[in-house]
């Protein structure tokens, strides 16, 4: 993820600022309903070691031990969505790959781990357990993250086709503009998608790269060769970039029609003094500085959902974070919007916007009041396990005091499961013991992927909207659940429903009715 410069409060600004945070406020004393659906993901970034592992060559017991605290953490903050990133510079994190083991997870890039273990399964598998999603987070074009290339792997790509490539900022990386390029990435994105059971793939924000004062993109050779019926070497960048995007989502849905996929661009198509049509903002536009024609992206359908870093305060008088938010809502033609959200920048000196402890959550209120964006994405992981400004006690107490599902997407998929069948509980030592049958197969024949378990009080009435009586977010299909938190002596109602792999939701089961005994 890209970083951004902070920018001074001006007087104006500050009393928008003000006069937000007095609505919010005013808002949130009125406690308005917990959503059931939102989507909550947080970023675990790989590359330098950012938020795992925490260092290069740990062993394979002290990496699993890592990240399953990590996972614990967010599963505690009932966030429901991990963008694991696996391939941060044409290297991997998994082993069905092409391309060899990154050295951020061994030390020496084409290491495997010792004892031998896939990571990015192992995290699948455990993501899964606490019910939340896993999204593969790939680069799409940064192959090396210094000019250190003596110690690159013989099977790099970097190294078995050096034509491949263009240096720029000390950096290699694939040149967008050859056609054999772009089958190359869509090929290594379809081992993920052939191999392992992700959710989504999800891409960020380097494409062509970010501007460096006094360097030249070297792809002239490859405008003179491929740019035909383009006197625009921009334009014809920006369409090397757009048939990358279109590829990799058509052969996503040509193998696993109900996987997501999405891109993180950074927060700023255009502005409004570019195009009529960009948002009222000053920020660096991903369209003529990335290449990168994101609001195309979603308008055009190639993406199923768009994460764009919003990584600036409300008001800010550049790039207004509110101002993005209803410009990116106004313009995903009904798919979604996950807004990138920057709590690591309360750790930061010259960001005085965010040492206002209300700032981040006044944001999550204002994401969460717009009806046509679906939630939010946090940088990074390190940011929210240090509970920076007492953040993500916000998010526990308050913000994401309950579980929630993941939005659907109904142009993946629409038919929802059948209700599970014969739900019953016993009560013994450990708790309560749920079990049901599976439900009969669903019109599509789309498989159960897990069940959502609901617990009522007696004389509450039944309403599966209510995420405050989720009691727990199964992603296996195992048709059981010991509900350990029952008190005895209380009464509950239990109901049980079926979700499949893109989130639909069947009726509830009958419901079952226990008492807990006193012994």
């Amino acid at each position: 993820m890209r970083t951004s410069k902070s920018l001074i409060f001006i007087l104006l600004t500050a009393i928008f600022f003000t006069n937000a945070n007095a609505q919010t406020d005013t808002t949130a004393r009125i406690a308005p309903k917990a959503p059931k659906r939102e989507f909550r993901g947080v970023w675990i970034a790989t590359v330098v070691n950012i938020d795992w592992p925490s260092a290069v060559g740990l062993t394979t017991e002290k990496q699993k031990a890592q990240l399953l605290r990590i996972l614990d953490f967010h599963q505690q903050s009932n966030m429901n969505a991990i963008m694991f990133q696996v391939r941060p510079a044409a290297d991997a994190f998994y082993a069905k790959s092409r391309e060899p083991w990154s050295r951020w997870l061994s030390s020496k890039q084409g290491k495997a781990p010792e004892p031998f273990y896939d990571p990015l399964d192992f995290a699948i598998t455990e993501a899964h357990k606490r019910g939340m999603e896993l999204h593969a987070w790939v680069n799409p074009y940064r192959a090396t993250f210094d000019n250190n290339y003596t110690n690159i792997a013989p099977n790099h790509p970097t190294r078995t086709h050096p034509e491949w490539f263009f240096i720029y900022g000390e950096q290699k990386l694939f040149n967008p503009g050859l056609p054999e390029v772009r089958e190359y990435i869509v090929q290594v994105i379809l081992d993920i998608v052939k191999n392992y059971d992700v959710d989504g793939i999800h891409m960020d924000d380097y494409f062509y790269p970010y501007l460096i004062a006094g360097q030249t993109l070297k792809d002239s050779d490859a405008f003179a060769q491929y740019g035909e019926g383009f006197t625009d070497i921009k334009a014809w960048r920006r369409d090397n970039v757009d048939k990358l995007i279109k590829m990799v989502g058509d052969s996503i849905h040509k193998y696993k029609p109900n996987m997501k996929w999405g891109v993180s661009p950074r927060g700023v198509w255009r502005n409004k003094d570019e195009d009529v049509e960009g948002s009222d903002t000053h920020g660096g536009p991903s369209y003529t500085e990335n290449y990168a024609d994101t609001r195309k992206w979603i308008r055009e359908g190639w993406i199923d959902y768009i994460n764009p870093q919003i990584y600036w305060q409300i008001g800010n008088h550049s790039a207004a974070f509110d101002k993005l938010v209803d410009w990116w809502s106004n313009n995903a033609n009904g798919h979604h919007v996950y807004i990138g959200q920057a709590p690591y920048r309360m750790a930061e000196p010259r960001s005085p916007a965010f040492k206002n402890p209300r700032e981040l959550p006044n944001q999550v209120r204002y994401v969460r009041n717009n009806p046509r964006v679906q939630g939010s994405v946090y940088f990074s992981s390190n940011s929210l396990t240090s509970n920076l400004l007492g953040f993500t006690d916000t998010l526990r107490r308050d913000l994401y005091k309950y579980p929630a599902l993941p939005p659907t997407m109904l142009w993946r998929d629409s038919i929802a499961p059948n209700a599970p069948q014969q739900l019953t509980a016993v009560s013994g030592p450990r708790g309560v013991l749920l079990t049901w049958q599976a439900p009969a197969p669903a019109k599509d024949f789309e498989p159960t992927f897990g069940y959502v378990i609901y617990r009522f009080n007696a004389d509450d009435k039944i309403d599966i909207d209510d995420a405050s009586k989720i009691l727990f977010i199964k992603y296996n299909n195992e048709p059981t659940l010991l509900d350990n938190t029952a008190q005895k002596g209380k009464k509950y109602i239990y109901v049980v429903t079926a979700i499949d792999k893109i989130k639909n939701e069947s009726e509830h089961s009958e419901p079952y009715s226990l008492t807990v005994p006193l012994l």
